[in-house]
């Protein structure tokens, strides 16, 4: 039963230590959010809220299609070799983009971002759906921005999607992204209602290296897994 739910448990928390990663690409986005609203309810946390809750519900929605994507691309790979031997690889790669995840949330290798250009074709695909949604002034509204921003071009998401292809199927790849999301839900809330003080914060070279340490753990630890 631990076995089972490990996956889940690592990407939460892989998601809540990559907030510090997560405001720094999506901080801005729900910034303007916040900012473009009427005065009367962006300075009422009971009327912000809402459109917050509404915008990461959209977003973590579009990481667990994502990750249904990838978990089915893993039970295509799992019938092309032995099951005990793809899921070692799978487990592999996933193991080595997490510690490459570390690294990039540290600062020190940002290999990821050249992973996050590669991402952007598709994002200029995407992004004018979004642009016609703004200015927000329903929660309905912030819904449907949130579902659009989480195809983002982000070097966080898609080392979780390798992992997501590591579940094996496609709803084990829903719900790895699922966790990943409410993960990264803490930091994008807060963010939301306290920008300034929370983009002090998750800028600070310590609390990124700290954060940075813990993923590269959680990637040795899924090597441990794999062997």
């Amino acid at each position: 039963m631990e076995e089972f739910w490990l996956p889940y448990i690592s990407a939460l928390v892989v998601g809540l230590l990559g907030g510090v990663h997560c405001v720094g690409m999506c901080g801005g986005i729900v910034s303007a959010l916040t900012f473009g609203l009427p005065e009367h309810e962006r300075n009422r946390f009971a009327s912000l809220l809402p459109y917050q809750v509404a915008y990461n519900v959209g977003r973590i929605c579009s990481y667990a299609v994502a990750g249904a994507i990838m978990g089915g691309v893993g039970m295509l790979l799992t019938d092309l070799m032995p099951i005990h031997l793809a899921q070692r690889v799978l487990l592999g790669i996933a193991g080595t983009f997490m510690v490459l995840l570390g690294l990039y949330l540290a600062g020190w290798w940002t290999v990821l971002s050249r992973v996050e250009l590669a991402g952007s074709y598709l994002w200029k695909c995407i992004e004018p759906f979004g642009r016609k949604l703004l200015p927000v002034h329903t929660p309905g509204q912030a819904l449907k921005i949130g579902i659009v921003w989480g195809w983002f071009p982000c070097g966080l998401v898609y080392s979780m999607l390798i992992n997501a292809i590591a579940a094996g199927n496609m709803w084990n790849g829903a719900g790895l992204m699922l966790a990943f999301g409410l993960g990264t839900l803490p930091n994008l809330i807060l963010m939301g209602v306290f920008a300034g003080a929370m983009s002090k914060f998750v800028r600070s070279p310590l609390t990124r290296q700290i954060a940075g340490v813990m993923v590269i753990l959680f990637g040795c630890l899924t090597f441990w897994r794999a062997i």
